[in-house]
């Protein structure tokens, strides 16, 4: 088992204790009864699992091999996924991935993206990928057609998507935490913190402990962004202790540490420590 990322949010049996829970649990056990192994990328990702997965397997805390790229692309790899998605010399591309609200419905967007994209101007490109749970936006595919946004939900590779977003801008979503690989701005835009932590349930206060530069409204996403300060020393400060808590594995050979311990039989597949991640 790969898992989706690391956990902010409650997931397996911890979603018993949701104020609405919609899962099978019976019919989840059965499904991680049948794991050999279970891949983390931290500690505290495998507390989580072991708990609310409490089957028979075995623990791989080596980090995510699909990060791999994220430690290990060059700047010549970037620069030619930006050219590939058109992204113009000197354009500050940011890629807002927003994740899902069992709270809701259905899609209600929380960021008027086309007051963003007007208020950052045409030096800035707004790459937009929405949650999969939901279908095309409509207003955002007017926003696409008309050149002011980019709809990259179809992109077929996400890793692609983070190597070439100059900054994230994300909410709750585990993207925040492989985006931490690259060492590179962040913005949490959270106006609904309290009403989603009450619903869904979370394992620390990202309010508290983010990544970098937290916003509520529209105006305050394109300050953060105009202004430098999410490129500024409080949210580099940020970045870095959640970088040391979470991404510490991640340095281009969780792949092969896989491989070592599930095919070729080896024990001993820690990291070494000339291969911490220092970038």
């Amino acid at each position: 088992m790969t898992h989706h990322g690391t956990p902010l949010k409650w997931m397996g049996l911890d979603l018993r204790e949701t104020p609405a829970p919609r899962m099978n649990f019976p019919a989840l056990m059965r499904r991680c009864a049948r794991w050999d192994y279970s891949v983390s990328s931290n500690p505290h990702s495998t507390l989580v699992w072991e708990r609310v997965y409490p089957t028979r397997y075995e623990s791989l805390e080596v980090g995510y091999p699909r990060n791999d790229v994220l430690a290990t692309a060059t700047d010549g790899d970037v620069a030619a996924i930006r050219e590939r998605l058109g992204i113009a010399p000197g354009q500050v591309a940011v890629l807002y991935a927003p994740t899902h609200r069992e709270y809701r419905r259905g899609y209600v967007p929380l960021l008027d993206l086309a007051a963003l994209a007007d208020g950052l101007g045409r030096d800035h490109v707004l790459l937009a990928r929405l949650h999969y749970f939901y279908g095309a936006d409509p207003q955002l595919r007017r926003l696409h057609d008309a050149g002011r946004v980019r709809d990259v939900a179809d992109h077929p590779s996400v890793e692609e998507l983070c190597l070439a977003a100059d900054v994230l801008m994300t909410d709750y979503s585990s993207i925040m935490f492989d985006y931490a690989v690259l060492d590179r701005p962040m913005i949490v835009h959270a106006p609904d913190w309290e009403a989603y932590r009450a619903t869904r349930g979370t394992y620390f206060d990202l309010m508290a402990e983010p990544p970098g530069v937290v916003t509520t409204t529209e105006a305050g996403a394109i300050a953060a962004l105009r202004s430098g300060e999410a490129w500024g020393e409080d949210a580099r400060r940020a970045r870095a202790a959640f970088r040391a808590r979470f991404c510490a594995l991640e340095d281009g050979h969780a792949a092969e540490r896989v491989v070592r311990r599930v095919w070729l039989g080896e024990r001993d597949v820690a990291p070494r420590p000339e291969q911490s991640l220092a970038r």
